[in-house]
């Protein structure tokens, strides 16, 4: 092999090493207080986001992680998360941030609030919204 081919291939491995170590690293960094999508039951009547897992429940339940931890949790807070030090790590990875700006851009527009937005699931009608732990 040519001393330039074996660098470039070199290179091609430590790129290709790089990026997935970018996927992977993310989820282990975190600093601060954690984050919780929080979900509070609200009346059933009333506008809201219509989230349904037919078809492909395993994709929805995967896109959705925050909101279905939270759901399952008896005090109806999801899996902590933790922003990353610098501000990289919200690029890379998934946020219960996420999952809310997702809910509020297909949402009807008067089922948001300034800091919630209403989702439907199963039947039940929740209120949905990030909060910050202290301490």
């Amino acid at each position: 092999m040519r001393p330039i081919t074996r660098k470039f291939a070199y290179g091609l491995v430590a790129v290709v090493m790089l990026l997935l170590a970018l996927g992977a690293v993310p989820s282990l960094l975190g600093s601060g207080d954690p984050y919780y999508l929080t979900v509070e039951p609200a009346a059933t009547d009333g506008p809201a986001y219509n989230l349904t897992t037919e078809g492909d429940d395993d994709l929805t339940r995967r896109r959705f992680q925050y909101f279905f931890s939270a759901v399952d949790a008896a005090d109806g807070r999801s899996k902590p998360y933790r922003r990353g030090p610098v501000g990289i790590k919200e690029s890379f990875s998934h946020s219960p941030f996420d999952e809310v700006e997702s809910f509020r851009s297909f949402a009807p527009p008067n089922a948001t609030t300034e800091d919630a937005v209403f989702v439907s699931f199963e039947g039940q009608r929740y209120r949905v919204h990030v909060e910050r732990s202290e301490g």
